[in-house]
């Protein structure tokens, strides 16, 4: 066995002793010279060919990862990503430090966006016109949880605060559409969940005239098999939403008149809900008042049992502003409010009944475990992104809302389960549900930094 000494912070004790197998260790070397490899220099790529710039809430996993061994990194991690925040505190979902040639390196680039349109949007760096879920308030606190140096990240939760604060009344101000506390997300991209069957009848209503796109030419495939990417159908409605929005100059009021993707997702709310909690949390360690935040989490945690909570089946489902009515689609992230104690203990008690039927596998996460998608949807598929392939950042949400409930033994089992994934195949973007095998880009970091967390946290 291997001894791994981790630093105390405001959770834990002032010298905690981890003790590692060799297995263990040599993962976390292993974890670290993925985000090593993967460091830019002021923020860390997801990947190195695939994500060529700075990821929102792959900063933030990314940044819960650095928190056990590099505090400045993790805090460096997020100060350059809410440099590219805008005026109005919309928070984009990336943001291009360094720019190059958008044919040869990625799209869609800043050429793209034209986010100069807006009068928010930054003049001094590039950014994309959408955001991603909101874990932001998460990752600034469990640095400061893990903190080598507490002193240093106090300072550091005061000076991002005010950048938190505005994120999340932009969200409240402009995504609200009904006051309820639901948030909206006005494209795929926005939930994190690129092509899940989640969208398909969102996507597939949308009928498009050959001159109703934009021209484009797509780079991700040069990178990666397009057996595992997003269909030309589906980047065709990725531009054609990129274009509206951008048409609309991201004025939320215009985009709302008609954009045919309006959406309160269960994913981006529930990690609201948590995030809310945690900015209530660094409020009270700043001696200021925490209700504003706990009034949000508060507000979403009801109207998410009010609107998104199924009976039926025992999980969330998202809503379909549009066309008012529920999206009937069940998928790994309809799991998500578990994570952020938005059930009753009966309604939990339901939920974890129906993730560990074989609409997601084994009860005993024997195999390899969650599929992104249910078994039994019609548009699940082993191979596809986020069509069915397991991703480490669900496994991650999923395994805290088994503990909080008091499945530990479960969420015992499934960080076993991952961990064995990646030490079998890899810090892969995704992996296959049956073989295990790795798909998508290799070398991702927010798989690398979620692995530390579940050995070192």
């Amino acid at each position: 066995m291997t001894s791994l000494i981790i630093p105390g912070g405001a959770s834990t004790a002032a010298s905690s002793s981890v003790r590692l197998s060799n297995t263990e260790t040599r993962l976390v070397e292993q974890a670290k010279g993925v985000l090593r490899g993967n460091w830019l220099g002021y923020a860390t790529k997801p990947a190195p060919h695939l994500y060529p710039y700075q990821w929102s809430w792959d900063s933030a996993f990314i940044a819960m990862g650095y928190a056990h061994y590099d505090q400045e990194r993790a805090m460096q991690e997020l100060r350059s990503l809410f440099d590219g925040q805008w005026n109005n505190g919309l928070l984009p979902h990336i943001v291009f430090h360094e720019w190059g040639n958008v044919d040869k390196v990625y799209f869609p680039g800043p050429d793209y966006w034209q986010t100069e349109r807006s009068p928010y949007a930054p003049r001094y760096v590039e950014t994309s016109g959408i955001v991603q879920p909101p874990v932001h308030a998460t990752a600034a606190l469990h640095i400061y949880r893990h903190a080598q140096d507490q002193a240093l990240a106090h300072d550091f939760l005061s000076e991002l605060f005010p950048q938190l604060v505005a994120w999340h009344d932009y969200l409240y101000r402009e995504r609200n559409l009904n006051q309820d506390g639901l948030i909206y997300i006005r494209h795929p991209w926005e939930s994190g969940q690129d092509n899940s069957p989640l969208w398909d009848r969102v996507m597939q209503r949308m009928v498009l005239t050959p001159d109703g796109v934009p021209s484009y030419t797509r780079v991700d495939t040069r990178h990666i098999n397009a057996a595992e990417r997003p269909s030309d159908a589906d980047y065709d409605r990725y531009v054609y939403l990129l274009a509206h929005a951008r048409d609309c100059h991201y004025d939320e009021a215009l985009i709302q008149r008609d954009c045919p993707f309006l959406v309160q997702d269960v994913l981006f709310n529930a990690l609201l809900v948590q995030s809310n909690r945690d900015l209530a949390a660094i409020a009270t360690l700043l001696g200021l008042d925490a209700s504003p935040f706990e009034q949000w989490a508060q507000q979403t945690t009801q109207s998410m049992n009010t609107t998104l909570w199924n009976p039926n089946d025992g999980s969330y489902l998202s809503y379909d502003l549009v066309t008012q009515e529920t999206i009937p689609t069940c998928v790994a992230s309809s799991f998500s409010p578990l994570y952020a104690q938005i059930p009753n203990a009966d309604q939990a008690a339901e939920m974890i009944t129906h993730l560990l039927s074989p609409s997601f596998q084994s009860s005993a996460f024997g195999k390899w475990a969650i599929p992104s998608c249910s078994l039994q949807e019609k548009g699940f598929c082993a191979h596809l992104y986020w069509r069915g392939p397991i991703w480490i950042n669900l496994n991650w949400i999923l395994c805290r809302g088994l503990q909080t409930y008091g499945y530990v033994a479960e969420a015992t089992q499934l960080r076993r389960t991952t961990l064995r994934m990646l030490k079998r195949s890899g810090f892969h973007e995704y992996f296959h549900p049956d073989s295990g095998d790795g798909l998508g880009s290799s070398h991702f970091s927010w798989s690398a930094a979620l692995l530390l967390d579940l050995i070192l946290g």
